[in-house]
């Protein structure tokens, strides 16, 4: 099994000043912070790292700055995915991947693949990639599942792809997955809700979104869960539930976002078409971190 990915990795957010420029010291203060406090992997430019509204010179200079703050501790995940085929590809070529130990690739969003459209985009993209593929299944904002049968058949037939981030909050879809993958396969939790009893049920723990912002307590949580220790991961576990739900109430990553600002890592500031959390929401966090 690949060690690498067992534990607690985080989908890092990217963060912004108050004129929309990249905050390269908030972003390695982030970066430090957890690793220091027991974060196992780290994953750039996921959803959470507003991928979409980063221009490609603006992404060279932040991989750089998350190589340069790890100073190779920790293993690292490039998201590299997209609607388009052929482009993933030519992405592939281009990027530079040294440092990196796997590529997060979603599923294609908004052209609604079949299964079989889905099995042909990631075959190809295992045929390019240099290095281990962890594709990422997230229905909500792709509007198209990867049936387990589909995930399954592409766990079989490709040995550079070796796990599944799965953030369909489908409990059923989990376990039909863990009941049948290859032995060293991966399924690791992409829904912070559910990831530890995920990872009591055979996972391989999770991609987190807030566990950046209690990486101790997060990641504490994950690895006892890990160890089968089900009461004193589920301590921890109903003390973050209720800022688990204020994260996603409104939009990722400006719920997480508001967390770190009211810890004073970084602004809340998003790019449109993403607002800030509302007053409403930052003052619940505020209030939860005050107590935490």
């Amino acid at each position: 099994m690949n060690s690498k990915f067992l534990g607690t990795g985080v989908a890092l957010v990217t963060p912004f000043k108050s004129d929309l420029s990249v905050d390269h010291d908030a972003l390695a203060n982030i970066v430090n912070f957890n690793i220091e406090n027991g974060t196992d992997y780290l994953v750039v430019f996921g959803t959470t790292g507003e991928s979409v509204t980063v221009t490609k010179q603006e992404k060279k200079e932040v991989i750089a700055t998350i190589k340069k703050a790890n100073h190779d501790r920790v293993p690292m995940v490039l998201g590299v995915g997209g609607n388009n085929t052929a482009q993933v590809v030519e992405e592939l070529k281009e990027a530079d991947l040294s440092g990196f130990d796997a590529i997060l690739s979603v599923s294609p969003y908004y052209t609604k693949p079949t299964q079989e459209g889905l099995y042909q985009h990631f075959k190809t993209i295992s045929e390019a990639s240099p290095i281990d593929i962890i594709l990422y299944n997230v229905p909500g904002r792709t509007s198209k599942n990867i049936e387990p049968e589909t995930t399954l058949r592409l766990a079989n037939d490709f040995e550079n792809i070796i796990a599944i981030k799965e953030a369909g909050n489908n409990v059923a879809q989990y376990l039909k997955l863990l009941k049948n993958k290859p032995k060293d396969f991966l399924v690791i939790s992409g829904d912070d809700d559910l990831a530890l009893g995920i990872v009591l049920a055979g996972g391989a723990g999770v991609i987190s979104v807030i566990g950046q912002a209690f990486p101790k307590e997060f990641s504490n949580m994950i690895r006892l869960g890990l160890q089968g220790d089900a009461k004193s991961s589920y301590e921890i576990h109903y003390r973050l539930m209720d800022v688990v739900g204020y994260i996603f109430e409104e939009n990722n990553p400006a719920g997480i976002k508001a967390v770190f600002e009211a810890l004073n890592l970084c602004q809340d500031t998003v790019r449109l078409p993403l607002v800030p959390a509302s007053n409403r929401l930052k003052e619940k966090i505020k209030n939860f971190v005050a107590n935490f």
